[in-house]
């Protein structure tokens, strides 16, 4: 059973790979134009991250294997300054003049990456932009919701840790899902939450958008 699904995983990968990609310039532009409606012009997508469960404890430094949501669990920055994308946040090549990702308060502003602020206090322009940028980013929420919900064994991965090995078959399990996932997305696979139910990951309620939502703009340079 494992050689079989390690052929079906190099399949996909092998043949579907470029599912995972980032957009071109055409998709930039129709991102952009999505989110200047909602309040951010410029921006041509999310960055977040999610926490996937595995059924067992492994069987090396185990007790570290849990969410704190403390300094001892692996923070939404960390994972974004080990992945490729980190080298890469100035290149021209993914990002045109203007353009940048939306985030949490979790990471830090960058030229290419705006995100709320971690404390407001009394500033009502600050309010106002955290919560325009919560409302921006529902879609994120959802979009990981549908996921977990087509693909139930990214719920909690039913496979053991006890080598290298095994840490990469994992991987190459989650990978293949997304694969899988974008593939149904761009051949508009018809999903149902009648019928498939999403968990949507808590994101803080700042209550309703402000009036002048369209005027939420980029932090420090573009004022509300």
């Amino acid at each position: 059973m494992v050689n079989y699904t390690n052929r079906v995983m190099t399949a996909i990968e092998s043949a579907m790979g470029h599912e995972i990609a980032w957009p071109d310039r055409q998709e930039r532009a129709v991102n952009s134009a999505h989110f200047t409606g909602l309040g951010f012009p410029g921006c041509i997508g999310l960055v977040d991250s999610t926490l996937l469960k595995l059924s067992q404890r492994p069987r090396d430094d185990g007790e570290t294997y849990f969410d704190r949501k403390m300094p001892g669990s692996c923070h939404d920055l960390t994972c974004l300054r080990r992945s490729l994308l980190w080298g890469r946040l100035g290149s021209a090549q993914l990002f045109d003049n203007g353009q940048y990702l939306l985030g949490d308060s979790g990471y830090i502003p960058l030229d290419r990456l705006v995100c709320s602020y971690k404390r407001t206090g009394d500033d009502m322009d600050k309010v106002d932009f955290n919560t325009c940028i919560v409302h921006a980013r529902v879609g994120n929420e959802h979009c990981i919701g549908i996921l977990k919900a087509r693909w139930h064994s990214l719920k909690e991965i039913r496979m053991q840790l006890r080598n290298p090995a095994e840490n990469a078959h994992v991987i190459r399990w989650i990978r293949c899902c997304f694969i899988l996932h974008n593939f149904l997305i761009w051949r508009r696979d018809e999903w149902s939450e009648d019928d498939h139910p999403i968990e949507v990951e808590a994101a803080d309620d700042l209550g309703p958008p402000p009036q002048d939502a369209r005027e939420c703009n980029r932090r420090g340079d573009l004022k509300l």
